[in-house]
């Protein structure tokens, strides 16, 4: 008998969305299958006090190993989605389907001289076209009698019928519009025939002539004042809107198709598959892989392709192939699926209708399976021991490396030269140590030189600190590096206050890292080791981790450290090099965006963004702004004298813009200038270009 807390996920992990649920024995076997409206809301239901749960539950939650689920859209495709695993996995506790019925369909007997429209179960005649499945004989029953009055087909048993035709009398559905009555006479086999037929159409979803057709004629009705009929027709689209609920798990009569959905980051892509047979989801299968190299989602397409159907042939492939993104080149890859299957195989990007509402529904699976396993990773303490012991053996240190830290340089060709340093303890980012870097000791482009200058600064602080016991003076910023290093949420500038003794943590620098990790190979390695050097540091390790090949680089070896790419130490340097590359980029951007947006005000001690916007909005242009005297800018409300003569000199230190010229006939345009300091118009072209202009392989 198995503990349920044992196997009960995190509240957090469950989405609270509609969905199925599987639990499984520890032969992995299903033994229950459920549906919920909210899966978060229904599994807690199950891991409460067993005092408190009915007997069979407690029985199936004492049974059950693990618990697994799927997210749908609706509660709709969560019941026919329960159904067809029910079928499947013929769970143990599901004893409310363990009977000799199967579920109902609607069906509609083509094969009669009068097709009837009925509710049937067990075998499928030839002949018939069915639909459904349905959970209940009662939903088909009112979706029959919605759509009857615009598709008033016979619903009779055949002995009503033949009683009708003898006395020539049809029944009370005849009487009040329901059924076209074929029994006396009112419409021909062949009308009738016709009328069943289009009353399939719209049950495989074709609705939208239909609901045209009647909407046209309501309107003419209303045109010619005939009210009533037009009231009609009226009810009669509701009717129809309102037996037109989608149904993304269940598609197209006898469809065979296989969904493949795909829901990446820079790190990993998760994969899901729905395998749809004769219109019904059959099964589903998922895993997530690591990216080893830049790939994209049709390469990932591929590689899931070649894994699902290497070893499958004939009807193990199906007919078509639903993905989200086509293979480049396409043409080899559907030959193959075309050898392999022996016939056609179309393989295509589903735009519109049932399938792509379902392909939407993978997708949400896919992606919910991507954060599942991010957040099990991540979170789960275990793992990341053992990442860290990963990375102790490969680096060969002494100890498991509690404190991370690494370093990644950022710029634009060579303008706006940034980095950052994040921090990960015991295996989790700890943003509150993140820190970023202005690069100030030279300009240009040197990733080498900039990598230097931020170790040496970063450990510089560290000394001086640790020469203080951890006490630092008021208004010390950056005394002996020669300029300033940011906390995360900081602009430029020297960083003011300090932390408190109360929290028990040494003050910003003091505390050393057990590892450092630079955005780079080889070179970058060497640098932040000879930093280390110069300063007479020799406790701390260096390592680099380089993109293109994850190779991890120690400082004074000729040859990588390869670790497996199933390492948890490497998805741990992976997941602290990739954040520091973030880290660095937004900052990037941000210095960049900020001196496109710069003008002669932002030079002005004081003149916040409130007195900036109320001199713009009063002056109506820098143009004018410029031009005014000291006078007219003591207007301004909240503007005092000293402050006029600020903007006046700031303005006198900076030359106007050249005026603008028409190239076409060499007149000076007369225009205001623009505002440059009211708002934030956009970053310009060059910020597309390529932002990877960075650290370890420009």
């Amino acid at each position: 008998m198995a503990d349920p807390s044992s196997y009960r996920p995190k509240p957090g992990q469950i989405p609270d969305s509609p969905g199925v649920y599987r639990f499984r024995d520890e032969h992995r076997r299903v033994i229950y299958v459920g549906k919920a409206k909210s899966l978060r809301q229904r599994l807690a239901n199950y891991f409460q006090d067993l005092a408190g749960l009915h007997p069979r539950t407690r029985t199936m939650v004492t049974t059950a190993a693990s618990v697994e689920w799927t997210v749908v859209s609706t509660e709709v495709e969560a019941l026919q989605l329960e159904y067809s695993w029910i079928k499947e996995y013929d769970p143990r506790f599901n004893v409310k389907y363990r009977d000799d019925k199967s579920y109902p369909y609607l069906a509609v007997t083509m094969n009669e001289e009068f097709p009837r429209a009925q509710v049937m179960r067990g075998h499928k005649k030839k002949g018939v076209r069915y639909f459904g499945p349905y959970a209940h004989a009662w939903a088909i029953r009112d979706t029959v009698d919605l759509l009857l009055r615009v598709f008033p087909v016979r619903t009779c048993s055949a002995g009503v019928f033949r009683n009708a035709a003898r006395t020539g009398r049809p029944c009370l559905l005849g009487y009040i519009g329901k059924c076209s009555a074929p029994c006396v006479g009112r419409i021909s086999p062949d009308d009738h025939w016709e009328l069943a037929d289009e009353f399939c159409d719209f049950m495989t979803g074709r609705t939208g002539t239909y609901l045209r057709r009647l909407e046209k004629q309501m309107t003419e009705a209303a045109e010619e004042m005939e009210y009533e009929r037009a009231a009609r027709l009226r009810d009669d689209i509701g009717a129809l809107k309102k037996a037109m609920e989608k149904n993304a798990v269940v598609l197209a009569d006898a469809t065979d198709a296989d969904l493949i959905a795909v829901a990446e980051d820079e790190l990993e892509a998760a994969v899901q598959i729905f395998h749809v047979r004769g219109g019904r989801v059959r099964g589903q299968r998922g895993w997530v892989t690591d990216k080893v190299e830049e790939v994209t989602t049709g390469a990932l397409v591929e590689h899931a392709l070649q894994q699902l159907y290497g070893e499958e042939t004939g009807d193990a492939v199906p007919k078509e192939v639903l993905v989200p993104a086509l293979p480049e080149p396409l043409e080899p890859v559907q030959e193959w699926l075309t050898a392999r299957r022996g016939s056609n195989v179309s393989l295509r990007i589903p735009q519109r209708g049932d399938k792509r509402a379902l392909m939407e529904t993978v997708e949400r699976n896919a992606q919910q399976g991507l954060a599942l396993h991010k957040t099990k990773r991540a979170s789960d303490l275990t793992t990341r021991s053992r990442a860290l012991e990963e990375i102790a053996d490969a680096l060969a240190l002494d100890s498991a490396p509690l404190r991370i830290e690494c370093y990644d340089i950022s710029h634009l060709q060579g303008d706006d030269v940034v980095a950052s340093m994040v921090v990960f303890e015991d295996g989790l980012a700890r943003k509150s140590e993140y820190r970023r870097f202005q690069i100030k000791g030279f300009e240009g482009q040197d990733d080498v030189r900039s990598m230097h200058e931020v170790i040496t600064r970063r450990f510089r602080r560290y000394l001086a600190d640790k020469e203080r016991t951890g006490e630092w003076g008021d208004g010390d910023t950056d005394a002996v590096a020669g300029s300033a290093e940011l906390p995360a949420g900081a602009a430029d500038g020297p960083v003011a206050g300090n932390l408190t003794e109360d929290d028990g943590r040494p003050k910003r620098f003091a505390y050393p890292p057990q590892l450092v990790v630079v955005d780079g190979g080889q070179p970058q390695v060497a640098a932040a080791k000879r930093a280390l050097d110069e300063l007479g540091i020799d406790d701390i390790a260096v390592c680099g981790l380089a993109k293109r090949l994850e190779e991890v680089w120690l400082p004074d070896d000729d040859d990588p450290v390869i670790l497996p790419r199933s390492s948890e130490g490497l998805y741990l340097l992976q997941r602290v090099r990739d954040e520091a590359h973030r880290f660095a980029i937004t900052y990037q951007r941000t210095k960049r965006a900020k001196r496109f947006r710069a003008g002669p005000l932002d030079d002005v001690p004081g003149l916040g963004e409130t007195r900036r916007q109320a001199l713009i909005k009063h002056f109506g242009s820098m143009k004018r702004l410029r031009s005014a005297t000291i006078d007219q800018i003591c207007e301004v409300p909240g503007i005092g004298r000293k402050t006029a003569e600020t903007i006046a000199a700031a303005f006198a230190r900076t030359a106007p813009p050249a005026p603008a010229v028409n190239t076409a006939t060499g007149e000076i345009m007369d225009e205001e200038e623009p505002d440059t300091t009211a708002g934030s118009p956009g970053e310009p072209v060059a910020a597309g270009a390529p932002e990877d202009r960075r650290g370890q392989e420009t």
